[in-house]
């Protein structure tokens, strides 16, 4: 039987950094994650599952799990208030100027 080999994630991602083509991707990505991870971070924090986050949220567990993933190309407003809530946080959204105009 093969033995499956496993990898550091951290190391990974260093390692793959290295390359342009996969740098400039993950950059043009990072804003889309960045609320995802702070909702995992924030449920975490309190010590929830995306199941019973959901239900104070109001909604499913795969709800959830969309938006952790960063597939929230239709996310509303009034939805984010709602997972801001249940967490005990507030959403702040901005615009910036694209860079290179």
């Amino acid at each position: 039987m093969k033995k499956i080999k496993s990898y550091n994630y951290n190391d990974l991602l260093k390692k793959e950094l290295k390359n342009n083509e996969f740098k400039n991707e993950y950059n043009s990505l990072e804003e889309e994650f960045c609320l995802a991870k702070e909702i995992i971070n924030l449920r975490k924090s309190y010590k929830l599952t995306q199941k019973q986050l959901a239900e104070k949220v109001g909604t499913s567990q795969p709800a959830i799990a969309r938006i952790e993933s960063g597939n929230y190309t239709n996310i509303s407003l009034s939805f984010l208030r709602r997972v801001a809530k249940a967490l005990d946080a507030v959403p702040v959204i901005h615009l910036k100027r694209k860079t290179g105009l």
